[in-house]
């Protein structure tokens, strides 16, 4: 299966561009690499010879779509080396993945895809997410603007609490706590879990 972290290819990205269009047409369960290839215009066998079933073909969608987020998130951040940049760009990247189109219809219509990635394993989507964050927190840590301790453990607990804020906000929310004060709150515990303490 071709990896699109090291070998992006533009055929690929069309052919991914058609089954996100199919997943948003029909959902997840009545697309079919068959489908896939028909709405690209290609042969079927092509399409087999890059993913040899829909599930590679989704893991490498979900990939390129939500690290595509992240990526888009931090560089609209002024600085993603402190704690409050951090937070800032993580809450930005909270809010696009909610609000993705393609997410969106998945959950709505195939939510048990997500499962997997909740309950039993990291997918590459997340794996990629935790380096860029631990990477950003590594930076802060060499200038003392973060707290010291161990990057990927970090990453990874503000991974978690990013999961529940991206896939059980709306369960949170009543007439007194909007989306928006849960935003600000996961802001704040993400500013508060990176600042250096009194003795740092």
């Amino acid at each position: 299966m071709p990896s699109l972290r090291h070998t992006p290819d533009p055929r690929l990205d069309a052919y991914l561009d058609a089954a996100r269009d199919c997943i948003l047409d029909v959902g997840w369960r009545r697309t079919t690499l068959t489908e896939v290839a028909k709405r690209a215009g290609v042969s079927r066998m092509t399409i087999y010879r890059a993913w040899s079933d829909m599930g590679s073909l989704l893991g490498d969608l979900m990939t390129r779509e939500w690290v595509g987020i992240a990526a888009a998130t931090r560089v609209a951040a002024a600085d993603t080396t402190t704690p409050a940049g951090i937070a800032a760009a993580a809450l930005s990247t909270v809010r696009a993945l909610r609000d993705n189109e393609l997410f969106v219809r998945i959950v709505e219509l195939d939510p048990d895809l997500m499962l997997p990635y909740l309950l039993s394993r990291r997918g590459r989507s997340q794996e990629a997410l935790i380096e860029i964050l631990a990477a950003e927190i590594e930076s802060g840590q060499t200038s003392g603007a973060i707290r010291a301790g161990d990057a990927l453990l970090m990453a990874r607990s503000l991974t978690l609490a990013a999961h529940g804020f991206v896939f059980s906000a709306m369960t949170m929310t009543d007439h007194g706590i909007s989306l928006a004060d849960l935003d600000a709150e996961y802001a704040r515990l993400v500013t508060a879990s990176l600042e250096p303490g009194p003795t740092s």
